[in-house]
């Protein structure tokens, strides 16, 4: 960020600034807690509404904090399903929620990659700046979204036991097979789980990918809105542009894809800012509102589960003084 900074900054640049676009930047910062509020939402209704609504937004804000500080490939799944078993849900059941989650993102690709596909005979929705490898990567990118999302719906929908069997297999290696057991037990209730999802009327289903679109349209709306919120520029390309400057993202192996998020706003999005001086403005407070409040927001969240943690463990202590000090007088 500080080398697109350095990069485009020129004197004067703030002299440029419509103060009527200003208040967008307020919309942008809504729009950030909107995303919030419906990855929530999504979590309550997959959890069957068995937590509160905030212990739903807990959990996003921790699932986003790891996405922030862990690379791009791996998300923040793995602390979502921990942060899931804190609330109350059992392992197998959170697991099967975490991956549910993660097809009907699947699902939403599936429909993006072909929006981006056929717009693109219309637009330019991957900049010419990219070159040929870039072309070939997004192309792959797209790819292997589509396939992830095929074989992930296969296991959850058609076929619980394969992710079963996959789960059971990698615990009987060396260093593993010391949880098999438990493991075992809880890959038997993430199948159970599985078979209860394929049982649930379409409009669970519908209402789960509602909110996981409108979770999606917010990060994509994001730096189209701060954008504009600096200077005008072309709309819809700039909504399609980010579109496809989101699904890139996912490949990114940097946490929270530090570095290369920047790189692709720049390749993406900054030809089609007037004034290259607002090229490194737009990428600053774009990644202040996004990137940064997720890690400042969620260190509170993470700071609330390991406080119930410690607060526990401390419990137990005294507990057992207790019963200690009682056997003592007895």
């Amino acid at each position: 960020m500080s080398l697109v900074i350095w990069y485009t900054y020129t004197p004067d640049t703030l002299h440029y600034l419509v103060p009527k676009r200003l208040p967008g930047i307020f919309i942008a910062i809504a729009v950030t807690f909107l995303k919030v509020w419906f990855f929530a939402a999504k979590i309550r209704v997959l959890a069957d509404e068995a937590i509160s609504f905030m212990a739903a937004v807990r959990i996003s804000l921790s699932w986003d904090f790891a996405s922030a500080v862990t690379p791009s490939t791996i998300g923040g799944a793995p602390v979502a399903t921990y942060t899931m078993t804190r609330e109350g849900i059992p392992l197998g059941k959170s697991s099967a929620i975490m991956l549910y989650s993660v097809m009907l993102d699947q699902f939403w690709y599936a429909i993006a990659v072909p929006i981006i596909l056929i717009t693109g005979i219309f637009y330019e929705v991957v900049p010419d700046e990219i070159g040929l490898v870039g072309n070939a990567t997004m192309f792959l990118i797209y790819t292997g979204l589509l396939l992830y999302g095929a074989l992930l719906s296969y296991g959850l929908l058609v076929n619980p036991k394969a992710i079963n069997r996959v789960i059971k297999a990698i615990f009987r290696l060396p260093l593993l097979r010391r949880y098999s057991e438990s493991i075992n037990a809880e890959a038997e209730n993430l199948e159970s789980y599985s078979y209860e999802l394929r049982k649930k009327p379409m409009d669970f289903v519908l209402k789960a990918f509602f909110y996981t679109t409108m979770n999606w349209l917010c990060k994509v709306a994001l730096p189209v809105i701060v954008v504009l919120s600096l200077l005008p520029g072309p709309e819809v390309l700039l909504v399609l542009r980010s579109l496809a400057m989101n699904l890139a993202f996912l490949i990114i192996p940097t946490p929270g894809g530090s570095g290369g998020v920047e790189g692709l706003f720049v390749l993406f999005l900054g030809p089609l800012i007037d004034r290259a001086a607002f090229i490194g403005l737009s990428v600053f407070v774009w990644r202040v509102i996004t990137y940064y409040f997720s890690l400042g927001i969620g260190i509170m969240a993470m700071l609330w589960y390991v406080n119930r943690s410690v607060s526990n463990k401390l419990e137990k202590i005294n507990m057992k003084e207790e019963e200690k000090e009682e056997i003592g007088q007895a």
